[in-house]
């Protein structure tokens, strides 16, 4: 049972220091703007193997996001590259966080958000072949746009199955609905998050089948002050009984755009989720802009295990690992 319990610390979740991490992948080069993250990860049991999908960028005037890779492992720590494709496969300025899971047939699937050429605009597409080392970038197939459901721009998808239904969740950019506000101003750049002209929200897509997706609207929007108030990028959700504890990336402003910390969340419908950190981060890098985001975590082995992109002294980002002691066990 869970130790905590007795306490009646209902659906408690330890957390770590993330200064004693592990460093997983780190940035090719020293310096802001150089970030290895964006990390999903996942564990084939058939094979034993581990799955990590993370992202590789440049500072933006030498390409951005430019870079995407998928590495194995055999114990959660060594990886090594085992799939890798770059912005010019997707022909977008930029690709960005993914999420790769193994669907309810058996099939791998890898869904990536980056900047669609054609309107510049954030969208999200899909891969899926029989291993994570087979994706076809020229092959994938569309699952959400920024047009899909009436917003700026839709990104950083993160997927789990619950009761045979996929779950979505995304950042997505709420149209502004200024007169004022052009679409050259929002899109120009291709990345309408970094102008100040709207907000990181989070919304929630279904599926019964992993390819058809429907929007179910908004479950986390950022709060009218505080240090959330402009991002609330909700990233991965934990089932820590009896509810779903979740990770989210917060930032207070635009100038805090690229350099989120984490915040909680507490859900028992997926629908309503709570802030449990209402005054400030949880988890903080102790480096440069104390960012730490992106964090995705999988339950194996008595551990949670976290995969999470984290701040260095120099200004860049690495991807790091830190574990937790797994408290909810049957009882």
């Amino acid at each position: 049972m869970n130790p905590f319990s007795t306490q009646r610390w209902w659906g408690y979740l330890p957390l770590f220091d993330p200064a004693v991490g592990t460093t997983i992948v780190p940035p090719e080069h020293e310096g802001r703007g150089w970030w290895a993250g964006a990390p999903s990860i996942t564990y084939d049991a058939e094979t034993a193997t581990w799955w990590l999908y993370y992202r590789l960028r440049k500072p933006r005037e030498l390409g951005r996001g430019a870079e995407c890779r998928i590495a194995r492992s055999f114990d959660g720590i060594h990886f090594e590259t085992a799939w890798r494709a770059s912005k010019t496969e997707f022909e977008s300025p930029s690709i960005e966080r993914a999420c790769l899971i193994k669907d309810l047939n058996g099939r791998f699937r890898l869904f990536i958000s980056y900047v669609d050429p054609a309107d510049n605009r954030w969208r999200v597409d899909q891969m899926i072949a029989a291993s994570p080392d087979s994706f076809e970038p020229e092959n994938r197939q569309p699952v959400l746009t920024a047009a899909d459901i009436g917003a700026e721009g839709v990104k950083d998808p993160w997927v789990v199955v619950i009761g045979r239904l996929y779950h979505m969740l995304l950042s997505y950019a709420p149209s502004v609905g200024r007169r004022n506000v052009t679409t050259e101003q929002m899109h120009a750049t291709g990345d309408v998050y970094n102008t100040g002209l709207t907000k990181s929200h989070t919304g929630l897509a279904t599926s019964a089948d992993g390819d058809l997706w429907h929007w179910q609207g908004d479950v986390l929007s950022p709060p009218e002050g505080g240090w959330d108030s402009y991002a609330t990028r909700l990233g991965c959700l934990v089932w820590t009984p009896p509810a779903f504890t979740g990770f989210y990336d917060g930032s207070a402003s635009v100038e805090e755009n690229y350099e989120e910390r984490t915040g909680l969340v507490i859900s028992t419908d997926l629908r309503t989720f709570t802030r449990a950190t209402p005054n400030g981060p949880v988890l903080v890098s102790p480096h440069a802009s104390g960012s730490l985001r992106y964090l995705d975590a999988l339950v194996l082995g008595g551990h949670l295990w976290c995969y999470y992109e984290y701040a260095l002294p120099d200004g860049s980002h690495e991807l790091r690992l830190s574990r937790v002691p797994w408290p909810f066990v049957a009882a």
